[in-house]
């Protein structure tokens, strides 16, 4: 995707709203895969971060008309999506809070040794690996909903602190500063407890059968293997696109962006081309 002036994604809003699909799947597909990652990251779990974002991409169709280019128009479906996940209440785990203090006692009291061969004649490495991008990423459900966001935003996305101030209705140096606080906390954590990203003993492998018991993975729907990696450097492009941000250096490797799942493209894919956009497009 060619970096878009503001007049340009203007006009390709007023192109969308006026009825145009081609130029609303356009603005669709530019976002969407930045839309899931956010609310993977957010949600915690494949399927809530699926309904999600389906959620936040049709709130953005049914919206877009508000849209004037007062801002990036990536930075307008942030907003959006942020304000959307940080009031969602239907995900696993906001009916199952975590912390740090839990998952900490977990690692370090689990009665790994005691469960039986779970595998289900899939590889051990292959489970590992899924446990350990499982792992990671419920580790961010420690935090709270506006934490996790800024480290989420500040780490993932790089996002400069200015917008990130305005997406989270803070100054950009509250943002910088409580962003440094959390990646200190997530690192001090990983180091402490970690044997795959930090210091600690705990080692993904040796975790596999209690994960599939405590059903924290499941054999026969591995979520993280089965779905498509994509770079950093292309997450960053696509982000890039549509609007200048300036990078935050620090990197966490367990944050990893994938494509948006195919059967969340299809259903976006069906809803563009249904009669009911004509109705959104009205509302």
């Amino acid at each position: 995707m060619n970096k878009k002036t503001n007049e340009e994604l203007q006009a390709l809003v007023d192109k969308a709203t006026a009825g145009d699909k081609e130029a609303l799947e356009t603005l669709v597909t530019g976002v969407q895969d930045i839309v899931f990652n956010l609310s993977l990251r957010m949600l915690g779990t494949f399927p809530d971060a699926e309904d999600a974002t389906q959620d936040i991409l049709l709130k953005m169709i049914t919206h877009l008309s508000s849209f004037r280019g007062d801002s990036s128009f990536t930075t307008w479906v942030f907003s959006i999506a942020v304000n959307h996940l940080k009031n969602y209440k239907k995900h696993m785990f906001a009916q199952y809070p975590l912390s740090f203090e839990y998952y900490g006692d977990d690692i370090e009291n689990g009665k790994i040794q005691d469960v039986p061969d779970l595998t289900q004649n899939v590889e051990k490495d292959i489970l590992a690996e899924e446990l350990k991008m499982s792992c990671t990423n419920v580790m961010l459900q420690c935090l709270d909903t506006e934490s996790r966001c800024i480290f989420i935003l500040g780490t993932m996305f790089k996002i400069d602190s200015r917008i990130a101030g305005d997406i989270l209705e803070m100054t950009p140096e509250a943002y910088r500063q409580r962003l440094s606080r959390i990646r200190r906390k997530m690192a001090d954590f990983l180091e402490q407890y970690c044997g795959e990203y930090g210091g600690g003993r705990c080692k993904c492998k040796d975790r596999v059968n209690y994960a599939i018991q405590n059903h924290r993975i499941n054999p026969k729907q591995l979520d993280y293997t089965a779905a498509e990696e994509i770079s950093v450097q292309t997450m960053m492009d696509v982000k890039n696109a549509m609007e200048d941000i300036d990078d935050l250096s620090q990197d966490f490797s367990f944050c990893k962006p994938y494509q948006s799942p195919e059967r969340t493209k299809h259903l976006i894919q069906e809803f563009l081309k249904s009669t009911q956009l004509s109705i959104v497009q009205k509302s």
